[in-house]
């Protein structure tokens, strides 16, 4: 086997675990930190530091992630999509936008990567769902959503009228 593929599957490996513990810290509604800290479950471990790092980088940035998933899937709330679809594509906008550029990779293949784990852990139509939801925010400049106005010093999305809107954690 190449080099490349041993990262290509360590590396898909890392999102698996990722939205395990994304989907335990939602589940629990606590934070990556405090899931991580104790005792969590993964199926295949131990856990890799890359997956460590996605998932706390996606939990910091959740609440500008969900704005932009709400943004791009007004036809489908984000708290009614199925939890492993839901943190599946946060990982994917975690790893398109946020990530440290010099760890960034294409969108072609973030996105490819986002629609094997959800060929994985979705449903049936989870890789088409997410496929096209990662496409439109691709295709954008900026990143869909709330204004930088409309996040608060917490980091959290704001409704208009300045309230907290849904992180769509525990809902």
């Amino acid at each position: 086997m190449s080099g490349s593929s041993k990262v290509n599957r360590g590396r898909t490996l890392a999102r698996s675990q990722a939205l395990q513990i994304l989907f335990q810290a939602e589940a629990l509604n606590e934070s990556v930190d405090r899931v991580l800290s104790g005792d969590y479950l993964l199926s295949k471990g131990p856990l890799d530091p890359f997956a460590a790092g996605i998932a706390r980088g996606t939990w910091v940035h959740r609440a500008r992630i969900d704005a932009a998933l709400r943004a791009v899937s007004e036809r489908w709330p984000l708290e009614r999509m199925p939890g492993a679809d839901r943190n599946i594509l946060r990982i994917a906008v975690y790893e398109l936008r946020f990530s440290p550029i010099e760890s960034r990779l294409s969108d072609a293949i973030v996105i490819d990567e986002a629609v094997e784990v959800a060929k994985a852990y979705g449903t049936d139509e989870s890789a088409r769902f997410v496929n096209g939801v990662l496409g439109r925010i691709s295709r954008e400049a900026e990143l869909p959503g709330a204004r930088e106005d409309a996040v608060g010093e917490d980091g959290d999305a704001r409704d208009v009228d300045g309230a907290d809107a849904p992180t769509g954690l525990g809902e």
